[in-house]
């Protein structure tokens, strides 16, 4: 949910204030009693929030967490298939409605520092007691930061247990023997050469009460690497696919209401601006046009099909007169003031401070510039508005806050506005934006009509928020062996985090945000930014910056440039010190086996010559929260541009739920790092970006995508999140390996906007 401003100050002040009595604590230990979020329908029966079965013996189970093509849908049921004993091929999948049931904690603990900035530090705990309720009060299912296994594993396997006892009690009743003397397994409860079907047994298994606590298996969901022979089928087969391969998988756009109409728009430019001109007489001859409805910084056509809305804005031709337009140059003017003249504030110090100031020895300046989601699927919203109340569908990222802006926007309750979530074409953290579901919701009450309200490409862009800039100047003292034992970063970028928080969780405008937080620090806009090397005396300093342009959140975030400026800095070093990369790094990592071990098995798997005389070869390492990855890159540069030839990954992600999704994770990552590390990065004219097509990206093609080889260490450390690891490591392999093919450094990213 996106509670406004003043709720969450008063909800500060009271906790601040009364923390010392127990009005507060009163207030977080009441009890709270939520209703059943998922209906059962005819002939299915309930198992508490997660799991219903029916009396065919198929198993619903509820995701609260949208598909967007991180494999969710599978991932969460095979958990609750695995800890329940169900046949896979009879498990299904329904959305969840947003609910104080499926709360994301974890990642309310993460971004406490957005919705309680006024105090640092709060809640910030994974299992805290307080960003639990928080995150319950507030219905906030968020998917985002790859929390869904960390948030949802646990309580999807205790529901799983306990329906697994109730059916084996219903079971055993009716053979008369003992609970403990039956087992389940492949959708079957047995005792001897007994067998009964799950659904037989639902309605008397839901009537009994659930065991306290869950009888847990042994041993959680997990697929060994060296369980699967090549050419053996996976045991858990995702459950989207055989629909997303004949189309039948349905996304917003293919939704369709009787009566409908359809909608175009037409965004201002990114700044403070407004609707300042509009030839309503060009369109009024267009065959089903039906009106123009105005918002405060856009205009859209209604049609009775998406075409002519669109030709009719094209011929009314919409101005709009900027008052404050987002600029490339002033982008990089205020990083260069920042970085100049801004007062550092340092997030991070390890050993002696005195070590690492002044003037380094080796001072090297990295730039990163704006870069957008480029996603397959532009936005889309479907709204029906009657009687005061609003339906809606839409993919979102972000479902309480999806309702309340739609009920903002069209005056009414948040409860009275029913969302439908859809799966997303796409997402990489664009949907957790939703001004467009607001659109379809204000269109729809306008029209009197259902409204599906679809982006063009060219819009889509205006519409984004891009991933921030960012300019690194990397310092270090070296030892006799080239070593750091000094090291010193600072990062001139604008607060993102805490900017997107005031969108997202305070309901600011966009550059109401942007002001608030201009002259903030923000640690984490700089995640990742401490290297995993063992340095003696490290220090970190954000130096925000006030850019002109509103920025948001991207797969990877902040790792997708500390990365870059870490692994660049680090091959730097060793180069400068005629030091080998790999046992440069390697000699630094003692305190870190499992990152160490992922070197070494990603230079075996390239076999790594060393990084040298030109081999085209290039190496980095990254970590995100528990999870690790070694990448060596094959690269070279030619009179047709930069090919790379082949990226060999090696990922140490804790225990694996799925390995086909873990495997499809990080090679999605790897690519669309890549597509980050080569374009995806459009200029500012005047609050408009210049790329009206994804061909304007210079995105790489399927024909340029390099031949990808993924291995993973065997661990049975916790399950961290793959989708983002090779996101951040792939840009500095790559510019690692173009220096050992050409001689070059390439400090900017993408890395050939220093040629442009």
């Amino acid at each position: 949910m996106a509670p406004s401003r003043r709720s969450v100050s008063r909800r500060g002040i009271l906790i601040g204030t009364l923390a010392g009595g127990g009005l507060a604590v009163g207030y977080l230990l009441r009890p709270r009693r939520y209703p059943l979020p998922l209906e059962p329908g005819r002939d299915e029966y309930a198992f508490g929030a997660w799991i219903k079965i029916a009396g065919d013996g198929v198993v619903s189970v509820a995701v609260p967490q949208v598909e967007m093509g991180q494999g969710v849908t599978t991932l969460l049921p095979q958990i609750v298939a695995h800890e329940l004993g169900a046949d896979w091929r009879q498990v299904a999948v329904e959305p969840a409605p947003a609910s104080a049931l499926y709360a994301n904690a974890v990642l309310a603990a993460k971004w406490a520092p957005l919705w309680m900035p006024a105090v640092p530090g709060f809640a910030e705990a994974p299992e805290g007691f307080i960003a639990r309720r928080w995150a319950e009060d507030h219905r906030f299912n968020v998917t985002a930061d790859g929390t869904s296994l960390a948030a949802y594993e646990g309580p999807a396997r205790a529901a799983a247990a306990s329906a697994r006892a109730l059916l084996t009690q219903a079971a055993a009743a009716r053979w008369n023997v003992a609970p403990e003397e039956c087992e389940v397994a492949g959708g079957l409860v047995i005792h001897g050469d007994k067998r009964l079907n799950f659904g037989p047994l639902a309605a008397q298994a839901a009537s009994f009460s659930p065991p306290d606590p869950p009888p847990l298996r042994a041993e959680p969901m997990s697929e060994r690497p060296g369980e699967f022979l090549p050419g053996a089928p996976l045991r858990y087969p995702r459950l989207d696919l055989p629909s997303k391969v004949d189309g039948s998988w349905t996304f917003a756009g293919d939704v369709r209401l009787p009566d409908m109409l359809r909608a175009a728009i037409r965004h201002a430019p990114i700044g403070t601006s407004s609707l300042s001109g509009l030839d309503e007489t060009a369109a009024r001859g267009l065959r089903g046009f039906r009106r123009f409805v105005r918002g405060p910084d856009w205009v859209a056509a209604l049609a009775d099909d998406w075409w002519t809305a669109e030709s009719a804005l094209t011929r009314a031709a919409p101005r709009f007169r900027v008052a404050r337009g987002s600029d490339s140059g002033e982008v990089d003017r205020a990083l260069d003031d920042a970085m100049a003249l801004g007062p550092p504030t340092r997030i991070h110090l390890t050993g002696d401070s005195n070590a690492i100031e002044g003037g380094l020895p080796t001072q090297i300046r990295y730039e990163v510039a704006p870069a957008v989601h480029a996603t397959i699927e532009t936005a889309s919203a479907t709204a029906r508005y009657e009687n005061g109340r609003l339906e809606l569908w839409v993919g979102t990222q972000a479902p309480e806050a999806v309702r309340t802006a739609a009920a903002h926007a069209t005056g009414i309750a948040a409860g009275d506005v029913l969302l439908y979530p859809m799966a997303i074409g796409g997402s990489f953290d664009r949907r957790l934006e939703c001004a467009h579901a607001a659109q379809a919701a204000v269109l729809a009450k306008e029209a009197g009509r259902p409204v599906q309200l679809t982006l063009s490409r060219r819009q889509e862009h205006f519409a984004t928020f891009p991933r921030a800039p960012a300019v690194a100047v990397m310092a270090a003292r070296p030892d006799a062996e080239g070593r750091p034992i000094g090291w010193r970063a600072r990062i001139a970028a604008p607060a993102a985090a805490r900017e997107f928080g005031r969108r997202f969780f305070s309901g600011d405008a966009p550059f109401d945000a942007l002001d608030a937080v201009a002259r903030t620090a923000d640690p984490l806009a700089l995640e990742g930014a401490v290297p995993a090397y063992a340095v003696p005396n490290l220090a970190i300093d954000h130096i925000p910056a006030a850019i002109g342009l509103p920025t948001g959140r991207m797969r990877g975030n902040a790792h997708g440039y500390t990365a870059f400026f870490n692994e660049s800095f680090v091959d730097e070093l060793a180069h400068q010190a005629g030091r080998e990369p790999l046992s440069f790094r390697m000699a630094m990592l003692g305190h870190e086996p499992r990152l160490a071990e992922c070197l070494q098995r990603a230079a075996s798997l390239a076999q790594w010559g060393g990084g040298g005389d030109h081999s085209g070869q290039g190496i980095a390492c990254h970590v995100i929260g528990e999870g690790r990855i070694a990448l060596v890159a094959s690269a070279r540069r030619d009179e047709n541009g930069v090919r790379v030839d082949k990226l060999s990954a090696v990922a140490d992600i804790g225990r694996i739920v799925n390995l086909d999704i873990a495997r499809q994770q990080v090679e999605g990552g790897l690519t669309f790092g890549l597509g980050l590390a080569l374009g995806c990065s459009p200029n500012y004219t005047g609050g408009r970006p210049d790329g009206e097509r994804l061909s304007d990206l210079a995105l790489p093609t399927l024909a340029d995508c390099p031949a990808i080889e993924v291995e993973f260490v065997d661990s049975a450390a916790d399950p961290a999140d793959p989708g983002e690891l090779g996101v951040a490591v792939v840009a500095p392999a790559v510019a690692n390996a173009l220096f050992s093919a050409t001689g070059l450094r390439f400090r900017r990213l993408p890395l050939f906007a220093e040629d442009m």
